[in-house]
């Protein structure tokens, strides 16, 4: 007997359907409630409402336990690739290995952007931000590409393969054009022997008289930041591409508008505002002990601690952390007063019952804006490596929007607080 929840309201009793998820997530379907009872739900911030079901990722904040389709992100990050991961995300399976080679394949071919793109991405002024230039120029890629860009579902699905290649090829190598541009070098064009992870550093920071070589582990470390940052649910850029997507966009205009909604400091911006931290504190001539009561008397806030949805420890955390440590090590970095201040904090998180109690452990952003200052990827750019990371996921997320036959435009309701009726005069 499928199982309901009782509204009584007005003296009226509603029975509503509630929908049991496959690991037995529990919603009250309200979506009669307005049309039978006039009423709405009030929610600001959506935290307590289900806007889709989804197939793609399970997060339980609470057991800290995160999964693209089923798996594990502890056994996808031990020994998956990139781009073998985003296959899974956007294609539901893990590859086989012709599929992995196909599509690795199809992701190589993309990867250069034709040279009416080069030149719009050179006519922003140098002082652009690097998402701007990437919010941009994703949305033109509509324009060099119409045929799958016809804001028609129907016929965008059609060429959805080779759209969602393009979309994960491309916006690595117009990041790195960007930073290139704004920095007035010459651009470097993507080499067909290098991986995803490994071509990226490549096109960031080749010169002409000195090709960029990087190490076993900092490649690793890259590549694992961008698999853990592939899918998370419906956070404000995925729910922003879903919600863009529900009016009919294509996958290039939806996904610039999530580049957009990335942008934002509150979402994207937390691994830059923990090395912002981190040279605060540096500035003022502290070690990190002035900062740390100064956080536990309410006088600071600790950047990178804690989780909007992870009550328990980040599990992306856990598993970066080691990562980030060969890093280090294989670039030959021991001494470096911002790490030594990040150590410090670290240390007092998992050891204070202060930040114990609070749950208030280093999560993914933490050690992603360590191993991106390591690296020299410059502030800026931070924000750009989660957008690059996160692009397979925006991918399926609009897949789910436009190949369900009854999705609907969304379109929130609202409750009016402003003047009643009045007159001019």
């Amino acid at each position: 007997m499928a199982k309901t929840a009782t509204l009584k309201i007005d003296d009226q009793e509603l029975e509503l359907p509630v929908i049991i998820g496959s690991e037995g997530e529990k919603a009250v379907d309200v979506r009669k409630l307005r049309s039978t009872t006039g009423y709405i739900t009030y929610d600001e911030g959506y935290g307590n409402t289900g806007s889709c079901q989804s197939e793609i990722t399970y997060i339980d904040g609470e057991a800290g336990i995160l999964r693209y389709r089923g798996y594990p992100i502890e056994q996808l990050a031990e020994g998956f690739s990139f781009e073998d991961v985003s296959y899974l995300v956007i294609y539901g399976e893990l590859p086989t290995p012709e599929q992995s080679a196909e599509f690795s394949a199809r992701l190589r071919n993309e990867a250069p952007i034709r040279e009416g793109m080069v030149r719009f991405v050179q006519g922003f002024p140098r002082g652009a931000h690097p998402m701007a230039v990437l919010s941009s120029s994703l949305n033109a890629l509509g324009a060099y590409h119409s045929q799958m860009a016809s804001n028609n579902h129907e016929r965008d699905l059609k060429h959805f393969d080779e759209a969602a290649a393009i979309a994960m090829a491309k916006v690595r190598t117009i990041a790195a054009h960007s930073y290139r541009v704004v920095r007035g070098k010459p651009l470097n064009y993507p080499r067909p022997d290098l991986d995803y992870s490994e071509n990226f550093l490549h096109l960031m920071f080749s010169e002409p008289y000195e090709e960029y070589k990087a190490t076993p582990e900092v490649a690793s470390a890259i590549n694992l930041f961008l698999l853990l940052h592939a899918e998370h649910e419906q956070n404000c850029s995925t729910s922003t591409v879903r919600m863009v997507a529900s009016a009919g966009a294509n996958l290039f205009a939806s996904t610039s508008a999530g580049v957009s909604a990335l942008w934002g400091p509150l979402h994207g911006g937390a691994n830059q505002a923990v090395l912002e931290m981190l040279n605060t504190i540096h500035a003022n001539g502290d070690d990190g002990s002035r900062f740390i009561e100064a956080a536990k008397d309410g006088k600071a806030r600790l950047m990178g601690f804690g989780h909007r949805v992870y009550k328990n420890y980040d599990p992306r955390a856990k598993i970066i952390k080691g990562s980030f440590d060969k890093a280090l090590e294989s670039l030959g970095i021991t001494d470096d007063p911002l790490l030594d201040i990040a150590r410090r904090l670290e240390a007092a998180a998992l050891s204070d019952d202060y930040f114990i109690s609070r749950k208030l452990y280093p999560n993914v952003d933490f050690y992603s804006g360590l191993i991106m200052n390591a690296l020299k990827i410059p502030v800026d750019m931070f924000t750009v490596m989660f957008a690059i990371g996160r692009m397979p996921g925006w991918i399926a997320q609009w897949h789910e929007v436009a190949s369900n036959p009854k999705s609907r435009i969304n379109r929130p309701r609202q409750v009016y607080m402003g003047p009643v009726p009045r007159d001019v005069m």
